[in-house]
């Protein structure tokens, strides 16, 4: 196992179980416990753990990271469905806006390989998968980073996409009621899920069946205010 491999199964042994000991991980990985050692001191110097006496637990960065990942894969196979939809209704058009909701992420991933395409996204990750696509400029509108979350918000990230235009938006959502409200969670990404709802011609909700009956803290639209909703 390279120095890597081990680095990813200590994270990952160390999220699942809370606290991993010295011994425990050496024996996991097949290595010696000096070896174990010296890679808790890099990953913790790297904020992914935090060393405890005989061993290790999850660092901030590390909690951050294995809970977007989780967020991810939650449903994994709905929002691919979903995404596969958006992406053939998008074909066509040269701008396009996605939020920072891990469907919209799921979307961006089937952008690559467009040709002439503008992306404007609030998604860190989702500027990340595209950054270096050939065919697709990506613009981020600025704004402060969510601490709990990889995207923008914000007042700044909110004028700057009232400034802009785009042919079709895809925004996620916590939550679709049996009346048709859309709900996001927390309360202060409604602004710029609005704003980019008002520089659209088009726009789709996004949302797999687990958030469809529910309600959440803070209801930003109507479904018959916007294009359609995609779900599986």
């Amino acid at each position: 196992m390279n120095i890597k491999s081990r680095y990813t199964h200590i994270r990952t042994l160390v999220a699942q179980r809370g606290e991993c000991s010295v011994d425990e991980l050496a024996r996991e990985l097949g290595v010696s416990g000096m070896t174990v050692r010296r890679d808790l001191r890099r990953l913790a110097e790297d904020g992914c753990v935090i060393r405890t006496h005989g061993g290790a637990t999850l660092g901030e960065r590390a909690t951050f990271e294995f809970e977007f990942l989780k967020r991810i894969n939650r449903n994994r196979e709905a929002k691919t469905a979903i995404a596969q939809a958006a992406a053939r209704l998008a074909r066509g058009y040269r701008a396009l806006m996605l939020d920072g909701s891990t469907t919209t992420l799921a979307i961006a991933r089937l952008l690559r390989g467009s040709a002439g395409l503008t992306v404007v996204t609030t998604s860190l990750p989702a500027a990340a998968e595209l950054q270096h696509e050939p065919g697709i400029e990506v613009l981020l509108p600025g704004g402060y980073v969510r601490p709990a979350s990889p995207d923008l918000t914000g007042s700044m990230a909110e004028s700057n996409l009232r400034l802009l235009h785009a042919d079709i938006a895809f925004l996620g959502a916590d939550a679709v009621d049996d009346k048709g409200r859309v709900f996001t969670n927390p309360p202060d990404n409604s602004a710029v899920l609005l704003a980019m709802a008002g520089s659209a011609d088009r726009v789709y909700v996004v949302a797999d069946h687990t958030k469809l009956g529910k309600t959440t803290l803070r209801c930003f639209g109507q479904l018959g205010q916007w294009t359609g909703l995609i779900t599986d």
